[in-house]
This record gives C-alpha cells, structure tokens and sequence, in this order.
C-alpha cells in the first residue's frame, strides 16, 4: 500500500525520505517503519490529551507537533511497551519489532538530523523475547516432500516441484523465490542472482538437483507468457504470487503427511539452514552468505543439534568406556 506522505509530520516524512534515499531500504520495510511509527504517534497523542487509547484510531498523525516528540521520556515509552502488551496484546517479539521502528526514528532526529539533544531510547529496555530453536524438518521428511512434489499428477508438476526444490536446497526467502527472473539463472556457471532483503543482491551456488528442475521447469512453460522476465509463473502466464507458493508448499505437505505441524515455506528455509549445517558441514560464515544475513547472530540459530548428534557427542566423551570396575 502506497503512502500517503500528505498524511504525515514533516519530521516522519523526512526520515521516511532518509531510509529510501539514503539506507536503501525495500519499498516494504519504509512502509512498515510508517506504520509502527503512525501507531506509536496516534498513541502518543492520544495519551498526551488524557484521552481514552482505544480512541488512538481516530487520531490525525499529521497533527502531532516535533515538541510532542520532543518530550517523550523513558518513562513514556515503557507505558507504550505496556499499552502494547496489555492492550494490543502483542508479544515480546512484537513488541521488539514495533519499537525498533521507533528506536530508530529517534536515533535519526538525534545523531543524523541532531534536532533532538537527547534519545529517550538510548536507555530503554526491551522485554526479554524467549529463545526458540526453529521448526524444520528432518532429512528423511525433506525427501517425502520432494516424492510427494514428483509425484503428484497437477498440470504444473514440474513448476512445483522445482519450487520445493529450490526451497529445500537453498533456503530462499518467499519473497526472494518470486521475485526471481529468467535472467538471473546462470547454468554456465551454477548459480543464481538473488535480490533479498533491503535489495541486497547476492549469489547463490545452484547444485545438480536444482540446475535439473530448473531446466525441466522451463522446457515446460508455455510460450508466450505475459511476463517473460518472470521465473516462475502462474497458470494465467503471470509472476506468481506469493499467496500461490504458499498453497502449493500446503498441498504438498499434506500429500506428503506432514501438514497440522506448523510448517511453511519459511520453515523449509530453516528445514535447508539445518541440513546444510548438520550434514553439509557448512560453517556459520557460509552458511550467512547463502542465506543473506546481515549478521551471523541470526545465522547462529542453526547451530542447534540433532538428538542423534547430541548422543553422538556425549558417547565420544573419552570416559564413556569407564564402568564400575568394584563389584557390588
């Protein structure tokens, strides 16, 4: 959804300017900065002129003055946090992800634009998000998924198959698989351009399995398609959409038997993290590369281990062999 510039503060369309212009930043994520910074706004105002926050949705972010933003505290932000929990009834990784639009709002007007003297964030503790290990599935699942893509009888096969594919060996984003073109497959060299988060390109190795269902995929396709440029199509010869990915990774989950798990296509990503990590041997540093982290702190959530590694481990201890020699 386009933004609606005239409907806001010149100090949040200024920095709305700095994160395209500037930081680079995807159409997408400028936009949900917009609307975590909106929210936290309508709060603050509504909540400046003692008024009930469930009447935060009537308020006009456009009138919310610089010396409004001038006198928020600490101590303002917390009760923000808590009209986000208690109210919102949103969760600490929510909550983390809502003030970082905030946080970094601030930390623009102070240290880039220097209009505020002081960052009300520069203190501010976020609530402690529980750590969990990611859901993925097992080697042996990986290849009833794939069975079950080869083996289905859609007009579309060969495409769904090749999506499943690419997923489970690569570990792309949604986004990133159905922003892909023809173009940017280079089976000379084994590889494929990828446009991923904040468009940052990068290039990603393309082994045996996805070259072959990559070159089966696009000898089926039909001729001419709407939008040539586009990888992957859909039945109306169009750039697939995303809710379309998602759907075929559902059917095949469940015609593999292993839907009602939570699994999505975001879960094969962490399903190839893992298996590249725990068979593949990949370190932490390759493992960012493929993936697109900016940081190798998101990558390390990898580094979990298989039960089967865990025992592993525990049996090469060197005392492992060391009985009870004292008879009882």
């Amino acid at each position: 959804m386009e933004i609606d510039r005239g409907a806001l503060p010149l100090f949040l369309n200024d920095y709305l300017t700095y994160l395209d212009v500037i930081r680079g930043k995807a159409k997408r994520t400028v936009t949900e900065y917009c609307n975590d910074i909106c929210l936290f706004l309508r709060w603050l105002r509504c909540t400046d002129e003692k008024r009930p926050v469930s009447d935060a949705a009537d308020i006009n972010v456009a009138e919310v003055t610089f010396s409004e933003i001038e006198a928020v505290t600490v101590s303002r932000l917390y009760d923000y946090i808590r009209y986000l929990r208690d109210v919102r009834g949103n969760t600490p990784r929510s909550v983390s992800r809502r003030l970082s639009a905030v946080r970094s709002l601030f930390k623009y007007l102070t240290k880039t634009k220097g209009m505020l003297q002081s960052d009300p964030c520069q203190n501010l503790e976020l609530p402690a998000v529980k750590k969990t290990l990611p859901r993925f599935m097992t080697l042996e699942e990986s290849k009833r998924m794939l069975q079950s893509a080869e083996d289905s009888v859609s007009h579309d096969m060969l495409r769904d198959y090749c999506i499943i594919t690419l997923f489970l060996n690569c570990g792309f984003r949604l986004s990133e698989l159905v922003g892909m073109n023809v173009g940017d497959v280079d089976f000379f060299n084994r590889q494929i351009r990828v446009l991923g988060k904040g468009s940052k390109e990068r290039i990603v190795y393309l082994n045996d399995a996805c070259l072959s269902a990559l070159q089966d995929y696009l000898k089926s396709r039909e001729n001419p398609p709407e939008e040539p440029r586009a990888l992957f199509l859909s039945r109306n010869h169009r750039r697939i959409s995303k809710r379309r990915v998602q759907q075929i990774v559902e059917n095949t989950l469940t015609a593999s038997g292993l839907a009602g798990r939570g699994l999505s296509t975001h879960k094969l990503r962490h399903t190839a993290a893992t298996l590249m990590y725990q068979h593949g041997n990949a370190d932490m540093l390759t493992l960012k590369e493929i993936l697109g982290h900016q940081s190798i702190a998101t990558t390390e959530i990898y580094t979990h281990l298989s039960s089967k590694q865990r025992q592993d481990a525990i049996d090469s201890n060197p005392l492992a062999g060391e009985h009870l020699h004292k008879s009882k």
